[in-house]
């Protein structure tokens, strides 16, 4: 055989080696977003690893992923990132970030949360960001959480819905039932409630009763969600609140097949933004700002001023809160967006109280 011959071949097969490893051992980092020169901290390495929804959910890892790049831009070294495409690749993709000289990880999802304990433990040098979790009692210092009291922007939420709904029945499913899921369907259906309590209306929230209710078993947008949402359309609903990622797409699907006029809303990002097949759907989005607080927090730690301190948004720090109305501005009343403002300085105040998790 000749030389040139047998060198191919052995290309071909540490090369077929090395992909058999990456995924077994979670996913290379690869560079994002070149850096555009600043002044922060010139060879702070910024990283992000992703839940199973990816960096294209246009939601709660897109956001995460847009903060990143934007602190890597500042910095001026590109971001390193890891897609998760299975919750075994957790683990690996953490380690492989540390492998990569990385300064700062950021963990997307409570789902990421032990891996990110695990690696933030063995390297205590790196700074961990983990968005959407506490981090459990054994937290080191080196992991800052990101906690967003989203109870309160879907409050407003709620309430909108219950006003704008004329079958007197609203929806929401979930992904998976975890605290960072139902908390979105705690706030909206207790501003339902407030509507009720407010008009002497009996609006009914369907597919969520405070303790049980509809959900999906996972967070992609498949035939599971959309027969879940169908079944929750199918008992008369008018406005739409998928919570999970991806599974809004779903959401919007049975919309669409239903023939019925209902509305969407979004969770985590503003859909009309980050989706525009949603433009003529979406009532309104309960917002998260992954973005700013994930950018905030890797800003800190180039500047050597990391703090492991939880950081909680709400609607006073303007870390969660809901979007605009868009093209549903002529379809709602404005009385009704007069009220849904002033209940926003109510809950601020503490004049209204939205509990969830986090409250307690």
């Amino acid at each position: 055989m000749p030389i040139s011959t047998t060198r191919k071949l052995l290309g071909a097969t540490i090369a077929a080696g090395v992909i058999f490893a990456l995924a077994g051992c979670g996913q290379a980092p690869t560079e994002n977003n070149p850096g555009g020169g600043g002044d922060a901290a010139s060879d702070f390495q910024t990283c992000i690893v992703s839940d199973f929804g990816g960096f294209e959910d246009k939601s709660f890892n897109q956001l995460s992923l847009e903060g990143t790049e934007k602190a890597a831009e500042e910095i001026g070294v590109p971001a390193k990132t890891a897609q998760s495409n299975t919750e075994t690749e957790y683990g690996p993709n953490m380690d492989n970030m540390v492998s990569a000289g990385c300064n700062a990880v950021v963990a997307v999802g409570f789902a990421l949360s032990q891996a990110t304990v695990d690696a933030a433990t063995a390297n205590p040098d790196t700074d961990f960001v983990l968005v959407d979790d506490a981090g459990g009692e054994n937290k080191p210092d080196n992991v800052k959480p990101l906690l967003y009291n989203t109870a309160e922007a879907a409050f407003l939420a709620g309430y909108l819905s219950a006003g704008y709904s004329e079958s007197g029945k609203v929806g929401t499913f979930g992904g998976m039932e975890f605290p960072t899921v139902t908390i979105f369907m705690d706030g909206f259906k207790q501003g339902v409630d407030h509507y009720n309590e407010q008009n002497g209306t009996s609006v009914q929230v369907v597919g969520w009763d405070g303790t049980t209710g509809s959900f999906t078993g996972g967070f992609e947008a498949n035939q599971e969600a959309k027969t879940v949402a169908k079944n929750v359309i199918d008992q008369g609903v008018d406005v739409l609140f998928p919570v999970g990622g991806p599974i809004y797409q779903s959401g919007l699907q049975a919309i669409k097949e239903s023939g019925k006029d209902i509305a969407l809303i979004g969770a985590d990002a503003d859909l009309f933004e980050t989706d525009p097949t949603t433009a003529d759907f979406v009532l309104t989005s309960v917002l998260k700002a992954m973005d700013l607080s994930v950018y905030e927090a890797l800003m800190s730690a180039a500047e050597g001023e990391f703090s492991g301190e939880p950081y909680v948004g709400t609607l006073e720090n303007e870390g969660v809160g809901i979007a605009p109305l868009h093209n549903f501005e002529d379809k709602v009343d404005a009385e009704l967006m007069e009220q849904v403002d002033q209940i926003k300085q109510d809950i601020i105040a503490g004049e209204i109280t939205v509990t969830s998790y986090l409250s307690e």
